[in-house]
């Protein structure tokens, strides 16, 4: 398998090749030219299959250029109920990820079981082996620079920690996370974690990323790689759930269902459209925001309009205030039917105007994709997560709240809806004792994170103060 860049400016290159690279040279993302396909007679035969050996059938579709054996090694070793044991009393953690039905065709895919309490430790963990596996072979090292929301920077230090010729700059919006996802990042003390407070929106760190990404003489000088989003192998790893989801749901290979995903850097859901695209019977793909709600506006008009840092709310879904999606592109290079001259000239656009509006025939075919949205505000979230308490006994974390919301107005009948976790409601007991009127309970042996000492250097979204601030560090370590 091949893969080339939305841009179209560098040559196509094997997974492997691009996996410690992030965003491709040209300034795009890295997609395979086709995505593989897998029919209902394979759909079929994963049905017996433990999460483990699902997540190496799928990556081995991605990873033609890695042995199947050493996948499976990866794989084996990270999909354990050893690593993913920290959910809610009575999980069946053997699952890995289990669905709960809360209604005849309403479900929750169960994604917060790993160390970080987050969906995002699902990609995170076979990100950090397969960095470790690839730096030993290559003898080279890694500095992993990225940006967080809230979740991705937290499983992305637990994911790395520690391990040989990796460190970790973590960008992190100051004053914009909730206090537990701030302890869980801020009190590690490994020297290969460093975490910066950009003093700003998340957007603002994430344009710090790719700018030092842009810099491609300075990228390569310190070995560069990312771990957000805009990294394949973690949107990859994403794609496995949604088939663990189809198969836990269903007992027809033809059983079309619907997803609905809380969406700030479209990540999480555009490894359902990938799925979709693979063969996965998918009807439905919901997209949900909260109040910054650029990703609603497009798939009602057409229109992608981004927002600046000052008009991208403070929510109480924090991991979703985001008004540029970094996967969107991916997503549009594929409306645009792979082109990505075209995928340059929107872009382009998108520098000048702050805007773009797709013509005619692409709107068409995002109406016919199977994408729909819908918005949350906090009120819509206090009264879900009440509502999911008092119905079901299931405690939701906001973001997941919005999800719910969002399959509410948006869910078709009779078809299932999988509504995906995005974290445990431990990481924001504010809101959630604002709508039950109790603290939500603390995993075991998290008890004491928020009174740890914390590490953190508070910094303005300044590129080159932040290159220096990498480089110094890049020299200590060598």
């Amino acid at each position: 398998m091949q893969y080339a860049s939305t841009r179209g400016g560098v040559p196509a290159a094997t997974y492997s090749e691009i996996v410690l690279q992030g965003l491709a040279k040209d300034g795009g993302l890295f997609v395979p030219k086709e995505y593989p396909q897998v029919s209902r007679e394979t759909l079929e035969s994963w049905r017996g299959l433990n999460y483990a050996q699902l997540a190496t059938a799928v990556t081995s579709l991605f990873a033609k250029d890695m042995n199947r054996s050493t996948i499976a090694h990866l794989c084996e070793s990270t999909y354990t109920s050893e690593v993913y044991c920290h959910g809610r009393e009575g999980t069946d953690f053997s699952k890995i990820v289990p669905l709960v039905w809360l209604e005849k065709d309403l479900a929750i895919l169960e994604l917060s079981n790993g160390p970080t309490l987050a969906f995002k430790d699902m990609a995170m963990q076979y990100l950090g082996a397969l960095f470790e596996y690839i730096l030993s072979r290559k003898e080279s090292r890694l500095n992993i620079l990225g940006a967080t929301s809230g979740d991705t920077g937290s499983a992305a230090e637990y994911a790395m920690r520690g391990r040989k010729g990796i460190q970790v700059f973590m960008l992190s919006p100051a004053g914009r996370m909730s206090a537990f996802q701030k302890a869980q990042m801020y009190s590690i003390e490994d020297k290969n974690i460093f975490n910066i407070a950009v003093r700003g929106s998340f957007d603002d760190a994430q344009d710090v990323v790719k700018a030092v990404s842009r810099d491609l003489d300075f990228k390569a000088e310190h070995h560069i790689g990312a771990v957000n989003s805009i990294n394949w192998a973690r949107i990859a790893a994403q794609v496995v759930y949604y088939f663990s989801a189809w198969l836990q749901a269903t007992e027809s290979p033809d059983e079309e269902v619907a997803f609905s995903v809380p969406s700030g850097n479209f990540g999480d859901i555009l490894a359902g459209w990938i799925a979709k695209n693979m063969g996965l019977p998918v009807k439905q793909l919901i997209v949900a925001t909260n109040e910054n709600d650029v990703l609603y506006e497009f798939f009602r008009s057409g229109r992608y309009r981004v927002r600046d840092s000052a008009h991208t709310f403070v929510t109480s879904s924090p991991s979703m205030d985001i008004s540029k999606a970094s996967n969107f592109e991916r997503y549009i290079y594929d409306i645009c039917g792979k082109n990505p001259n075209r995928v340059t000239e929107l872009w382009d656009e998108l520098g000048q105007k702050g805007e773009f509006l797709l013509d005619s025939d692409e709107w068409n075919r995002v109406k016919e994709s199977g994408f729909t949205a819908a918005r949350s505000t906090h009120a819509d979230r206090i009264r879900r997560i009440r509502e999911t308490w008092e119905k079901h006994q299931f405690l939701v974390d906001p973001h997941t709240a919005d999800g719910l919301n969002a399959a509410e107005q948006m869910r078709l009948p009779g078809v299932k809806t999988i509504c995906l976790e995005t974290a445990l409601p431990a990481k924001f007991a504010a809101t959630i004792k604002e709508a039950v009127g109790f603290e939500p309970p603390i995993p075991a042996g998290y008890e004491a994170l928020l009174s740890l000492p914390q590490r953190v250097t508070d910094m303005d979204p300044n590129v080159e103060e932040i290159k220096a601030f990498l480089s110094s560090r890049d020299r200590d370590a060598e």
